[in-house]
């Protein structure tokens, strides 16, 4: 592909964690592949994920312990096998064969399926040098992550050691073994390969990945350990203030987030080095990029770090322009790949950065319905560069939507539609709005393609357990569905 842009297009959203297969939770081997067969037949030419950066405590993908490296649990256990780095019959196969299913357990997931990659990992290891891995491609790999790796390697094998304590609790010297470090570093290794079996696949079906940039990263992180001036710390290395969002419609007492924030004349000092590894680092993985939380790098919200809630908060400058200028210069001009999560309380100067960069926002349809003919989310007021949702893995499903929606915003969307709808048929008179809308390009979750109701969510924010889990049954995605959706994406000119 020359142009990570595909024009006029559609696609869906859905992470690889929640597709199905045997291992209780989905990856980036066969089941990614039946997908992107799937995407094709369907008509769609995008795939969006949330990102594949290791986890949280909770599972959250957007809390994770590193903005660069792979999330280990998402290595295929299929692949590696085929690869020859695990044994079919290795020990601990059984238990994630027989474990749970339906949702993902990121618990047994950890202790299961970690121990089975390491293994795979040491492998790799075990035949560097050989014909089945020769030095040339482990020097190859290592110099392009130079930026990021060793700190990856050394952080995880040192937590490993300590028993999963935060970086703040360790005292002396390291204890991690050279052979720990290493054995972290060939999971990268694995993790990449993976990828880019799954990302050359996708480019022969004509499929644009879309992944997601978060824009913090968290306290406990590789990041922060290993260049702890390029963030806003105390002088007992922990943060001195920590990012959220101020008090809304949606709380009173706003979010608190609890991520450091950057210390955007140090990130400027370099010429913005960080973010330029960053931005290669994920390129590697997928072809566009959403930027969460767009509005922070004009202004984000500081809160005291021991503050009991956001309101005590204050806003304070991002970087502005001049990260996007760097990373213009890194990726050697031409239009940026990047679009903007412009939601939230968004200001002028959110705006003028957004439009001056020339980077598409996002309209949620789920937002347009308050009876208001001037709401910036219906899409008679769709601009064409923008990107537009049924919802996003923040939202409810739209049935879910729907079963909680007042009677005045359904009349609302009834009036749009000019007709009659119901719960069975909202999902789909939803994605025909979205499909039909001037929006360059349309996303929808895998979820609202199914119509299924608010069991199905990805995500309820503000809310610390029972996200990030939901699961594609086996046979959800057939045949006629694909028939259907390439039908409306045909008819709607994507």
């Amino acid at each position: 592909m020359t142009s990570p842009w595909p024009g006029r297009a559609s696609g869906i959203l859905l992470h690889p964690t929640s597709l199905p297969g045997p291992w209780g939770m989905g990856d980036l081997g066969p089941a990614s592949r039946d997908l992107l067969q799937w995407l094709a037949a369907a008509g769609q030419e995008l795939w969006q994920l949330l990102p594949l950066t290791p986890v949280g405590p909770s599972g959250s993908p957007y809390s994770s312990p590193s903005a660069f490296a792979i999330n280990p649990l998402l290595l295929s256990l299929d692949d590696l096998i085929a690869d020859g780095w695990l044994a079919a019959d290795a020990p601990g196969l059984s238990a994630l064969w027989t474990g749970p299913q339906e949702r993902v357990d990121f618990a047994v997931q950890t202790a299961h399926k970690e121990p089975l990659v390491r293994a795979a990992a040491g492998a790799l290891l075990a035949a560097r040098g050989s014909d089945r891995f020769p030095d040339s491609a482990w020097g190859d790999f290592a110099a392009r992550h130079v930026a990021w790796l060793p700190a990856w390697a050394s952080f995880a094998a040192e937590k490993r050691a300590r028993g999963g304590a935060p970086r703040w609790a360790w005292e002396g010297a390291p204890i991690a073994s050279e052979h720990d470090v290493a054995l972290e570093a060939a999971v990268q290794f694995l993790g990449f390969q993976q990828v880019a079996r799954l990302r050359s696949e996708a480019s022969a079906l004509g499929i644009r990945i879309v992944g997601d940039l978060p824009i913090f990263v968290a306290e406990d992180s590789a990041d922060v350990h290993g260049a702890p001036d390029l963030f806003d710390l105390a002088e007992d290395g922990r943060p001195r203030v920590v990012a959220g969002v101020p008090p809304d419609a949606f709380s009173d007492l706003g979010q608190l987030w609890g991520n450091p924030m950057y210390r955007w004349d140090r990130m400027a000092e370099t010429d913005y080095g960080w973010w330029r590894a960053r931005m290669r680092t994920l390129l590697e993985v997928v072809d566009l990029v959403r930027v969460d939380h767009f509005r922070g790098f004009a202004a984000a919200w500081a809160v005291p770090r021991d503050a009991a809630d956001a309101r005590s908060g204050e806003w304070t400058p991002g970087s502005g322009r001049a990260l996007f200028d760097a990373l213009a210069d890194e990726l050697g001009g031409g239009r940026l790949p990047f679009i903007a999560e412009d939601l939230g309380v968004i200001t002028p100067d959110v705006e003028a950065l957004r439009d001056g960069l020339g980077l598409p926002g996002m309209k949620i349809l789920q937002f347009a319905f308050d009876g208001n003919d001037d709401n910036a989310y219906l899409p008679a007021h769709h601009p064409p560069n923008c990107v537009v949702y049924t919802g996003t893995h923040d939202n409810d499903t739209v049935v879910g939507w729907w079963d909680h929606a007042p009677d005045w915003s359904r009349d609302a969307l009834r009036r749009q539609l000019g007709g009659d709808v119901d719960r069975d048929g909202v999902a789909w008179a939803l994605l025909e709005l979205a499909m039909a809308s001037p929006a360059e390009l349309c996303i929808t979750p895998i979820q609202d393609v199914l119509g299924l109701d608010g069991s199905a969510r990805m995500n309820v924010p503000g809310v610390a357990d029972g996200n990030w889990a939901w699961r594609l049954a086996p046979g959800q995605l057939t045949h006629a569905l694909a028939d259907r959706l390439r039908g409306l994406s045909e008819s709607s000119g994507r």
